[in-house]
């Protein structure tokens, strides 16, 4: 089975899917300090089930923000979570904050 959620290192990883992928990208970008550990833990779920769901249609990468520091200042990324929705490497989306399932599927599915 295909990876369904990509977890990359460093921005060079985080290019090097998004210039793999043949499908759109949902870049979700997570922190780690105190504040944003909780809800972005409950986003890894959330999304972690829709990357099922759209298998084939999407490619879910699950980007830190202190990991992938470049990847977050081209996309203005300032909180955690946060998500940004590529197609053809242009930005069509932005959303912030905990989503549900039925969230993230009404904010993909308005632009795929």
């Amino acid at each position: 089975m295909a990876k369904l959620l990509h977890q990359p290192r460093e921005d060079a990883e985080f290019d090097f899917i998004l210039g793999m992928s043949g499908v759109p990208i949902l870049a979700y970008f997570t922190g780690t300090w105190p504040k944003a550990i909780e809800p972005c833990r409950a986003m890894d779920l959330v999304v972690s089930a829709v990357a099922e769901d759209y298998a084939g249609r999407l490619t879910a990468v699950r980007t830190d923000i202190t990991r992938c520091p470049a990847a977050t200042e081209r996309y203005g990324v300032t909180g955690a979570p946060s998500y940004v929705l590529l197609k053809e490497g242009e930005v069509v989306a932005h959303g912030t904050g905990p989503m549900t399932i039925a969230e993230v599927r009404e904010f993909l599915d308005g632009h795929l």
